[in-house]
């Protein structure tokens, strides 16, 4: 069988990604590695699920491969394919096949969005065996030293036909992470976007304002990412009025009740 050169590239992170840790998250990661568990994130939008995978794949000094799954991926997208070349047909492994061949971590984002035939393939990934089965090529690979299943989801996007099976859970060693303490999570903001520490200050002070308008009909609550973004923009040169309304306001709702609710307390912070 010829394999062919992976489309599917593999990161390797020479500089430490930031990450300020809010819990236990690190060690029991760390934990789940050297067990060789799988690992399984659940969180809110921006709360920093992505940048842990980042940071533990820097920490372990491991390669990582990211899939972002959505309905159209398939068990063929994530095991692999064989290609028609001029020269022949040669086999390309998908990305979770080359994270098994080589060692790797491999992140599935927001993986329930992924068809249920497709999670399947993951269950001898999950347990004892740590095997992949390729069905088109005959091949059993064996997870090569440092391999690591790693998904997140967002619980607050479950549905009925939106959600893992019990089978599949329980595969997991599940992590629920949230939006950082406030503190933390002005350190993050300062960190990542260079502002003055004033000005991270009172994102925080906003954003944890604004989630208090999830129980009046905000279906998405500001994440520290989107927080991230106003003072990117702010020290871009934007005005920080304007730079809220812009990255923070207007990507949470399109209703007009909400967005003047939302516009006040900008108004109110930032006079």
């Amino acid at each position: 069988m010829t394999v062919s050169e992976p489309l599917v590239p593999l990161l390797h992170h020479n500089k430490e990604p930031f990450y300020l840790s809010c819990g236990e998250e690190v060690n029991i990661f760390t934990q789940c590695h050297k067990q060789s568990l799988a690992v399984m994130l659940k969180g809110p939008t921006g709360c920093g699920k992505t940048r842990l995978v980042e940071y533990m794949a820097w920490r372990l000094d491991r390669p990582l491969i990211t899939v972002a799954c959505h309905d159209d991926l398939s068990a063929n997208d994530l095991i692999g394919r064989y290609l028609i070349r001029h020269d022949g047909t040669v086999w390309q492994d998908g990305p979770l096949a080359r994270a098994v061949r080589e060692g790797a971590i491999c992140y599935l984002d927001e993986v329930v969005e992924a068809r249920q035939d497709t999670i399947v393939v993951l269950h001898s990934l999950t347990d004892h065996r740590r095997m992949l089965p390729i069905d088109k090529t005959g091949e059993l690979l064996t997870a090569a030293p440092g391999f690591q299943l790693v998904i997140s989801y967002n619980p607050g996007y479950q549905r009925m036909l939106k959600d893992l099976k019990p089978s599949t859970r329980q595969r997991f060693v599940a992590m629920e992470l949230g939006y950082p303490a406030f503190d933390k999570e002005v350190a993050i903001v300062e960190s990542e976007s260079k502002v003055e520490r004033a000005i991270a200050h009172a994102l925080v002070g906003l954003a944890q304002r604004i989630r208090t308008l999830h129980d009046r009909g905000l279906a998405e609550v500001p994440s520290t990412r989107l927080l991230i973004a106003a003072a990117l923009l702010f020290t871009g040169g934007v005005e920080i009025r304007t730079a809220c309304k812009a990255a923070i306001i207007a990507p949470l709702s399109d209703d007009e009740t909400l967005v003047g609710a939302m516009n006040d307390l900008v108004d109110a912070i930032f006079i």
